[in-house]
């Protein structure tokens, strides 16, 4: 195996071979030696190639992984590792620093996205790794490390742990997470065997597989423990553990004393642990024989590590600094950084600390206003900023066991604990709102936050039964709630990520817009964290007083429908709506439907199909029994495949068929391996090519023996590839194949010119200003479209002859009436289904 530099030095990757057949990785479908992992490792590092190249991995808990992020450090490529489960953060960091290749694992292969033979990046010789901060997954913010911090703290913690070669440890935490990585580092460095599996604790799967593979040790969070509880953990027959780790924030002094006693009982040790991603993992351990008597402890500094704790002026305790080999090289907030060496020496970790006499370090508080409950990192200004934001005077502190927060005034403090706890993404039952009459402050005018800490009380209230929210500006994961009917939104989420599509895309963009004083154009993937209000110049503000900016999508959907039906009606004439829809729904597919792995997305997809069919069979079917102008065909949506050719009523649903044939038949050619690469690959030429395809049947080169598609796929996919331009070059190639393909395809000038500016509209401005008095008008036009389009066949014929314009109204007003009870009826099944089949939360750790 050719090394680079120093790179041998980090043997737990370059040396595997030399533990033979021992085994190195244990699954509940296979086992892998050292010698047979080393191969594999290997085999990877070859296609990866000698040059050093910036790579991006979408790590899970698999062997592919495993296997990749390996191969990365035995051949020097400096490797961004995500959770694979992310899609939304690879897509943000990939935008931010552009990796030369990104690498997933999935169905048993591994695949490498080669962006570009060589590099385009300086890459300093001793970068190895780059992982999100705590708490920022997706964050552009990166801690940058060493090979040199990879190896020697994995020398550190096999120390202190006595790992051997008969160790097991289980994969209870991500590998994409500094503390689950750790784990990995250490056992490969002695030789020992990783249960590699995704299960949770809460699995009874998980815990066969423990006892099967006799495994020795698994590593927790606080979270865990309580996980633990759940499932009877203190009654397991375990006979091969031998210890277990905590880190990820502080557990409660009484659960440390307890699961130390636990352990004594029935042979096993507990090590608690204190670390950071900018020192590689851990920074000290607190020894078992020692949590009994100081539970509340940190520990002592890892080997090879030292503490000291710096004074900070008007506190009674000092920062609590770490020197070790172990400390990051620095932070990377841009390409240019992954070329600089060392920035730091040593890690302000930003904990008040003391030592206590039996010689161990307590951490008493924070020194910046950060507090890290149940695993996540909390921002007390910004909680104060969230209840500014309400017209709330507030002050709030906090420790790791919660959040405390004084309101000034009258304020209901069970409505503005919905609302925080809504906010930061904690449980209810993790924060206190107390109102009083004046917020406590000191002498010299600042906020007393001893003060406010001090009204904590031992249990918290409840928020009373039946209140709703508090009235003011949506905060962004209270809107993806409400419109995905969703509550386990992070942080990291993206509308995308949590499953939203062109039919619930409407309500979400038009009140982020309200709630952030704008939308950004690409907010349906970006995080939930990086959606900021912004402020509004002079200019805007006034403009906004009397117009609203409304995403083009949706006013064109609002826009076709009026046409679509007041032309059925008689009302007046204008053609061509119907295929600007066409193209509106193959730019949402691509926006909504294309992020994320091949089988996560490919379940989204189905999902979304399901949102059409769905309410297009139910009403389809209510028609077939109250009249004669439809068949079972119509009900089933095959009627463009088996009715006549003749134009009858039975063609009334000709665009529903048509669409749904579409989104079938791309949804099918995505979950074939090929067509996934090149589309990942390809993200624009791919659906030109289709376009290319569809042109076949425009031009009648090719007839598909179904009437009304040849238009559609011709639209579907340039609408897709609108969706995909990122810059004026791209859209103007584009809007010329728009031009040349849309004139002559209609006999009516007209009608061409309506396609053409609608598809031009779609592709050069993201929003449209519409009058203020018609935006909610607008909205609710452009979420009933669909279901317009189904009920107006039956709304209309008998009020036509009475009125036109009447026949119009009633049609949209009944359109919007079957979306509002469709919406309704989901709602309350999602709603059953939730209490009927509720699980415990997914954990999602930090450091």
């Amino acid at each position: 195996m050719t090394t680079h530099l120093d790179f041998a030095r980090v043997s737990f990757a370059s040396d595997l071979a030399s533990y033979g057949d021992r085994p190195a990785i244990l699954t509940d479908s296979l086992t892998l030696t050292y010698r047979e992992l080393a191969e594999r490792v290997d085999a990877l590092a070859l296609r990866l190639g000698t040059g050093r190249r910036l790579v991006a991995l979408a790590a899970a808990n698999d062997v592919d992984s495993l296997v990749a992020y390996l191969a990365a450090l035995v051949s020097g490529h400096p490797l961004i590792l995500l959770p694979e489960d992310k899609p939304a953060a690879l897509e943000s960091l990939v935008a931010a620093y552009d990796p030369d290749v990104i690498v997933r694992s999935g169905n048993g292969q591994t695949v490498l996205e080669e962006r570009r033979p060589g590099t385009r990046h300086e890459l300093h010789p001793d970068l190895a790794l780059l992982l999100s901060t705590s708490g920022s997954t997706g964050s552009p913010k990166l801690v940058r490390l060493s090979h040199a911090n990879l190896q020697t703290n994995a020398e550190s913690i096999a120390q202190y742990l006595r790992i051997g070669t008969d160790d097991r440890a289980a994969t209870t935490l991500p590998m994409s997470y500094c503390y689950g990585l750790s784990v990995i580092n250490s056992h490969l460095l002695r030789g020992a065997g990783l249960v590699l599996t995704n299960l949770s604790v809460v699995d009874p799967c998980f815990w066969d597989l423990f006892r099967r593979e006799g495994a020795t040790s698994f590593a927790a969070v606080p979270y865990t423990f309580e996980l633990l509880e759940r499932v009877g953990f203190p009654e397991m027959e375990l006979p091969n553990l031998r210890y277990v780790t905590q880190a990820g924030g502080r557990l409660a002094p009484e659960m440390v004393r307890g699961y130390a006693e636990l352990g004594r009982r029935q042979g096993w040790e507990l090590f608690v642990m204190y670390g950071q991603t900018e020192a590689t993992a851990r920074m000290a351990y607190l020894p078992p024989e020692l949590a009994a008597a100081v539970p509340g402890a940190v520990g002592i500094p890892v080997p090879g590590g030292a503490f000291r704790i710096d004074p900070v002026p008007g506190l009674e305790h000092g920062e609590l600094v770490y020197t070790g080999q172990n400390v990051m090289l620095g932070y990377a907030e841009s390409p240019e950084d992954l070329g600089k060496g060392r920035t730091i020496t040593e890690l302000r970790t930003g904990d008040l600390a003391r030592k206590h006499p039996a010689g161990v370090y307590e951490v008493v508080g924070r020194r910046s206003r950060f507090v890290k409950i149940v695993g996540l990192r909390v921002d007390l200004g910004q909680v104060e900023r969230i209840l500014a934001d309400l017209g709330v005077h507030a002050a709030s502190a906090g420790t790791d066991d919660g959040l405390v927060v004084a309101v000034e005034g009258g304020h209901d403090p069970h409505l503005l604990g919905k609302v925080l706890a809504q906010g930061v993404g904690l449980p209810r039952a993790a924060l206190e709102v107390h109102a009083v009459e004046h917020l406590p402050r000191l002498a010299t005018g600042k906020l007393d936050y001893p003060a406010v800490l001090a009204l904590s009380r031992p249990d918290p209230a409840e928020p009373a039964p039946g209140t709703d929210p508090a009235a003011g500006p949506d905060n962004v994961r209270k809107i993806f709630e409400d419109t995905l009917e969703r509550a386990d939104i992070a942080d990291d989420d993206t509308f995308v990520s949590l499953g939203g599509d062109s039919l619930s895309y409407v309500a979400a963009s038009v009140r982020l817009e309200q709630a952030l004083g704008h939308l950004p154009r690409d907010w349906h993937v970006t995080p939930v964290r990086d959606l900021e209000p912004r402020r509004r110049d002079m200019p805007v503000r006034k403009l906004r007083r009397f117009f609203a900016p409304i995403e083009t999508g949706i006013v064109l959907r609002a826009v076709s429908i009026i046409l679509i039906v007041s032309t059925h009606v008689g009302l007046f004439r204008w053609q061509g709506a119907a295929h600007v829809l066409m193209a509106v729904a193959g730019y949402n597919f691509a926006r909504f439907q294309l992020s994320g792995e091949r089988l996560p997305r490919l379940r989204r997809q189905l999902a979304s199909l399901a949102r059409v069919v769905v309410p297009s069979v139910a009403f389809i079917g209510v028609a077939y029994l109250i009249t004669d102008n439809y068949t079972p065909a119509n009900i089933v949506l095959l009627n463009a495949v088996l009715g006549p050719e003749a134009v009858t009523t039975q063609w009334h649903f000709w665009f529903i068929e048509v669409l749904v044939y579409l989104l079938v038949g791309m949804t099918a050619l995505l979950a074939v391996p090929w067509a996934d690469r090149a589309e990942r690959r390809f993200p624009l030429l791919f659906p030109l090519a289709l376009t290319g395809a569809g042109l076949l049947t425009r031009y009648d080169v090719i007839d598909p023996g179904v009437p009304h598609t040849a238009p559609a796929l011709w639209l579907f996919a340039l609408g897709w590839a609108i969706a995909r331009t990122r810059n004026v070059a791209q859209r103007c190639a584009v809007s010329a194949v728009a031009a040349l393909t849309v004139q002559g395809f209609f006999e009516d000038a007209n009608r061409e010119y309506t396609l053409l500016v609608g598809i031009l509209l779609l592709i050069w401005l993201p929003a449209i200003p519409v009058p203020k008095g018609f935006r909610r008008l607008t909205i609710l036009l452009a979420s009933a479209s669909l279901y317009a389009y189904l009920v107006h066949w039956l709304v209309y014929p008998p009020l036509a002859p009475i009125s036109p314009l009447l026949a119009v109204a009633a049609s949209l007003a009944a359109g919007v009436a079957y979306w509002a009870l469709y919406m309704r009826v989901i709602s309350a099944v999602i709603r059953r289904r939730t209490r009927s089949t509720s699980s415990l939360p997914k954990l999602d750790p930090q450091t």
